[in-house]
C-alpha cells in the first residue's frame, strides 16, 4: 500500500493482488455489521485498509447504507433540471479548462470525466460512450444521481466531499458491492470567496485502469479551476471598486464596500472592530456592528452582489420610530421588545407583526386577511386586530396599506440572514424552534416550513458536526433520524455525544418500524 493515505495504489503494486486484499478486508467488515464498527478492530488494520477509507466505511454504515443490498445511487434530479443546474453552476464556466486538463488522460485510460455539485449530484459526465453505458447500467452512474456517501456509500466523489480532500477509491474500497468493479479519483473545488466546496472533479473507470497519476491529474485540475475562479472574482472585485469606490471615498472612516457575503472589498474602518466579515442582511438593511454602532447596508448595481455599508447617526431615538425586536421561534406567545420594554403578544398580534415584517411595501387588508385566515375570515376583523396592535406601536403602522414604519427585527430573520451568509452553525445555534409552532395561519405556516426546510438542508450539507448537534437539540431535530445518522457519522469516536447519537438512531428506527 502507498505511503499516501489518500492514494489507493502505487505503481509497484499489482491491482489484482491489492483488490484481493481489500475484498477480504471488506468481507470481514461486512460479516461484523451486526455490531457497531470499532476503530480498533483488526478488520480495519491500517496496513490493509487506509484510514480515510475506514472512516468513510464507518460514515456510510452510520448513514444507513447497506453494502450488500444491491442498492444503486438514487436519482434525485430530472434531466431538465440537471441541464438547468449545470448551466447556472459556477463550474460550467470552467468546463473548457476541465476538458483541456483531463480529456486526453481520460481517453487514454478509458475513464470518464465527471463533475458533481457540492451535494454530490452528478451534473456532467463525458467520455467513451461504451464506458458511460456500462457505468450507467452497472451502478446507475448518470447525471442527476446522488453520489454522496449517504447516497451511494464510499466513493471518490462522496468521500472527497465528506473529508474535504482529494482521494482515490479503488475496487473493493467502495462500500457497496455494486461499485467494486470501478476505480475513481476525485478532488473538491472550493469557492474563492467563502472557501466552501462547490463541487467535485472526478475521473472514473474500470478498476483495471487504476493508476496513481489519476489522482494527481484530478487534483491539479481542481487547483487550476480554483485559480480561474479566483481570477474571475478579482476581476469582479476590481470592477465593483472602480464603479462604486467613490461612494466610500466620500467618508472612508464611516463607509466600506463589501461583497454580498460580507467580504470586504475596501478597507473596513478600524472603529467598527470587525474581525473578518460583516454579516449583511439578505437584500440589505440595518445591521449592528461589533463596535455596537448601527449601520446601513445598501446594495449597489442591479445584481446586488455588493453593498456600501455606512454607519448611522441617530442621536434622537425617542423622537423617531422605536427599535422593535420580536422573538417568535419556538414560542407559543411571541415576545415583543420595544426600546427595552417587553410585551408578551397574543398569537394573532404576533402573526400580523411577522407577516408585516416580511412585506416592506405593505399589505392590503384583503391580503393580510388571506395570510391569516386563508379563504375564510373577514378583512373587517383584521382591521380590529391591527387597531389593537397600533395601541402597542403607536402611529408606526400605516393604515391605508398596512405597513410597518418602524424598525422590526425578528429572531427568524436573524436565522435567515445567517443562512444567507453561509454561517450554518451560527444559524442552527440561533434557531430556537419552529416559528410560532401553534399558529395555523397560512402565511405563518408557509414561513415556518420555509425556514425549517432551509435550515435543515443547510445543516445536512454543511459537514459541520456542531451545526448538526444544534439542529438535533431542537424540537424538530429530535425526531429527525436522518440528522441523527449524519451526526453519528460526523462525530469522533471519542466524542461523548456519539453514544447518545447511536442510541437515538436505534430508538427512532424502532419507532419507525
Amino acid at each position: 500500500m502507498t505511503s499516501n493515505a489518500w492514494l489507493a495504489i502505487d505503481v509497484g503494486t499489482a491491482p489484482m493482488v491489492r483488490a484481493q486484499q481489500l475484498r477480504a478486508a471488506w468481507e470481514r467488515w461486512v460479516d461484523h455489521l451486526d455490531r457497531p464498527p470499532d476503530p480498533d478492530d483488526e478488520d480495519e488494520d491500517p496496513e490493509v485498509l487506509r484510514e480515510p477509507i475506514a472512516a468513510s466505511w464507518r460514515r456510510s454504515y452510520a448513514a444507513g447504507v447497506d453494502p450488500v443490498a444491491h442498492r444503486l445511487a438514487p436519482v434525485v434530479v430530472g434531466e431538465e433540471e440537471v441541464v438547468q443546474r449545470w448551466e447556472h453552476h459556477p463550474l460550467a464556466r470552467a468546463a473548457p479548462l476541465i476538458r483541456e486538463c483531463l480529456a486526453v488522460t481520460a481517453e487514454e485510460a478509458g475513464q470518464l470525466v465527471v463533475v458533481s455539485d457540492a451535494a454530490g449530484v452528478l451534473l456532467l459526465i463525458e467520455g467513451s460512450a461504451a464506458v458511460r453505458r456500462r457505468a450507467a447500467d452497472n451502478m446507475n452512474f448518470a447525471e442527476g444521481t446522488l453520489w454522496s456517501e449517504p447516497g451511494a456509500g464510499t466513493n471518490a466523489i462522496g468521500t472527497a466531499l465528506a473529508a474535504d480532500h482529494a482521494v482515490q477509491v479503488f475496487g473493493p474500497e467502495h462500500f457497496t458491492e455494486e461499485v467494486q468493479r470501478w476505480t475513481c479519483s476525485a478532488a473538491p473545488i472550493h469557492d474563492p470567496d467563502t472557501g466552501e466546496a462547490i463541487g467535485v472533479i472526478d475521473l472514473t473507470g474500470d478498476f483495471s485502469t487504476v493508476h496513481p497519476a489519476s489522482l494527481g491529474v484530478a487534483t491539479a485540475t481542481a487547483r487550476a479551476v480554483e485559480t480561474l475562479l479566483r481570477l474571475e472574482q478579482q476581476e469582479r472585485d476590481a470592477l465593483v471598486r472602480a464603479r462604486y469606490g467613490d461612494l466610500v471615498a466620500l467618508d472612508p472612516d464611516a463607509r466600506a464596500l463589501v461583497a454580498a457575503t460580507g467580504r470586504p472589498l475596501t478597507a473596513l474602518p478600524s472603529a467598527w472592530r470587525v474581525p473578518g466579515r460583516l454579516l449583511i442582511p439578505n437584500g440589505g438593511g440595518e445591521l449592528r456592528l461589533p463596535s455596537g454602532a448601527l449601520a446601513l447596508a445598501q446594495p449597489v448595481g442591479p445584481a446586488a452582489d455588493a453593498y456600501v455599508v455606512r454607519t448611522l447617526d441617530r442621536p434622537a431615538r425617542a423622537a423617531g420610530p422605536p427599535m422593535c425586536r420580536l422573538a417568535a421561534l419556538g414560542r407559543e406567545r411571541a415576545l415583543l421588545d420595544i426600546d427595552g420594554r417587553q410585551v408578551e403578544l397574543r398569537r394573532r398580534l404576533a402573526e400580523i407583526l411577522l407577516l408585516l415584517s416580511t412585506a416592506p411595501h405593505g399589505l392590503t387588508a384583503e391580503a393580510l386577511c388571506a395570510a391569516l385566515h386563508g379563504d375564510g375570515g373577514s378583512p373587517s376583523s383584521v382591521r380590529v386586530e391591527v387597531s389593537r396592535l397600533r395601541k402597542l406601536l403607536g402611529p408606526w403602522i400605516d393604515t391605508e396599506r398596512y405597513r410597518l414604519t418602524c424598525d422590526l427585527e425578528t429572531d427568524a430573520q436573524r436565522v435567515e440572514r445567517l443562512l444567507a451568509a453561509g454561517a450554518v452553525r451560527e444559524a442552527a445555534e440561533a434557531y430556537g424552534g419552529p416559528l410560532l409552532p401553534e399558529s395555523d395561519a397560512p402565511g405563518i405556516v408557509a414561513a415556518r416550513e420555509h425556514l425549517d426546510g432551509w435550515l435543515r438542508q443547510a445543516v445536512m450539507t454543511a459537514d459541520d458536526a456542531e451545526a448538526l448537534w444544534a439542529w438535533v437539540c431542537t424540537d424538530g431535530g429530535r425526531e429527525d433520524i436522518g440528522a441523527w445518522k449524519r451526526l453519528l457519522a460526523s462525530l469522533e469516536f471519542r466524542d461523548p455525544r456519539r453514544s447518545l447519537a447511536a442510541a437515538r438512531v436505534g430508538e427512532l428506527r424502532r419507532a419507525l418500524a
